[in-house]
């Protein structure tokens, strides 16, 4: 339950239907938002904050973007579903573009991050059988400790956050965990097991406070899968869409996953779409009926999809993310805090790490955060992520570092 303190009758209203008729599956910060527009949001009695949660990077384009709104409308005026038991005007020109955006031969259209990844799961394993040649139920995914991939059954099944997966078993066997930022790890794993099908990454883990792995990391994985006839997936959901500063967190690297998923801002925050990419050997393993979603690859996520995606590259979001993620962090280490552990991060995918004044400190410092005019979500405890869209200039970087400067006083 919400505290109360300091919270107007309207505000409280719009907690108290939540807590009364909603599931309590979520904690969210106090504040019950309307409007959003660039980077900023406003709540239910007008005030602006701005929003460096940015949806959990579903929104990198920014709030509300215009032209990806009015290509939404526009197609919601037309068509909007057809299922794939037909096809649609908006499905192969989405294909074709996508496939040419990333330099694959296929696509596969879903709805939710957490449901491209069970697809691309489903993939590697079918190309494992029929390509690779492993026994039929002998696959195995080799996973990383501290992942987050979403929150199915299938995938809290190889999780190693607590919340996420106790009491919810029995959990789905198939695959090996190791150190994340560990290529000695795989390289031991892929030695000692034969039925290894893929490896499943995030390239900067985000959920688990924005880790980003050692420089050559993502190279030397690579080639250990290249070697081990291994699938490289990357999970860039949360990473990829130009908020690191590269179109994909494996571009740093000049890395070509095999399994590539995208999610998040893959609509700019319109609506849930999802995708996973790979090539004809892969992708053509997976025939008519063995796969599949009702919304998946609808008209009006397809048409969403392709504007969000030419507005992150018209727009030049990532070369903006670069130099306003460089000032971002420049700005919070000269803050020289006593309360800030760790600054981290890469292009505007930024974390901080809190010294421990007290367990609550991180969700303290988000709720004056908040008073103050910046909205912000720790992860983890004592880390709290700063992503903001990826239009934000170079004077309101400024003036959110005076924001978080002066909130941290709070925690004196």
């Amino acid at each position: 339950m919400q505290s109360t303190i300091g919270l107007s009758a309207t505000v409280q209203h719009y907690l108290d239907l939540e807590e009364k008729y909603g599931a309590h599956n979520y904690h969210p910060l106090p504040v019950v938002l309307e409007r959003g527009e660039g980077v900023f949001v406003w709540d239910v009695e007008g005030k602006r904050y701005y929003d460096f949660l940015s949806g959990y990077s579903a929104v990198n384009q920014g709030h509300c973007h215009q032209k990806i709104v009015e290509a939404f409308i526009r197609q919601s005026r037309k068509l909007t579903l057809t299922s794939r038991a037909f096809h649609s005007d908006k499905l192969g020109e989405y294909a074709v573009f996508i496939t040419r955006y990333f330099g694959y031969d296929k696509v596969l259209p879903m709805n939710t991050g957490v449901e491209a990844v069970e697809t691309a799961i489903k993939l590697c394993r079918k190309w494992a059988y029929e390509v690779k040649g492993v026994p039929d139920g002998k696959a195995q995914i080799v996973v990383c400790e501290g992942n987050f991939h979403g929150r199915t059954t299938g995938v809290i099944s190889f999780s190693t956050d607590p919340s996420s997966s106790t009491h919810f078993g029995p959990y789905l066997p198939g695959f090996i965990r190791i150190p994340y930022n560990d290529a000695a790890a795989l390289e031991k794993v892929l030695r000692e097991n034969e039925h290894v099908a893929g490896f499943l990454v995030e390239p900067i883990q985000g959920e688990a406070g924005v880790v980003v792995p050692d420089d050559g990391y993502l190279t030397r994985t690579k080639q250990l899968c290249a070697e081990a006839n291994v699938l490289f997936i990357a999970d860039e959901i949360q990473t990829g869409l130009a908020r690191t500063g590269k179109l994909l967190a494996c571009d740093h690297e000049n890395i070509r996953p095999d399994i590539l998923i995208l999610g998040k801002a893959l609509s700019g925050g319109m609506l849930p779409v999802s995708a996973v990419l790979a090539d004809d050997s892969i992708m053509l393993t997976i025939k008519p009926g063995e796969h599949g979603s009702t919304y998946g690859g609808n008209p009006l996520a397809c048409q969403t999809a392709i504007t969000s995606l030419e507005v992150l590259k018209d727009e030049q979001m990532a070369e903006n993310a670069t130099a306003m993620g460089k000032l971002l962090r420049e700005g919070l280490e000269s803050l020289q805090s006593r309360h800030i552990e760790t600054v981290r991060g890469k292009g505007l995918l930024n974390a901080i790490v809190i010294s421990h004044a007290h367990a609550d400190a991180a969700w303290d410092l988000c709720l004056q955060l908040k008073e103050n005019g910046l909205l912000a979500k720790p992860t983890h405890g004592d880390k709290i992520r700063f992503a903001p869209p990826l239009i934000i200039n170079k004077e309101q970087v400024e003036e959110c570092v005076d924001i978080i400067g002066k909130s941290l006083t709070c925690l004196d």
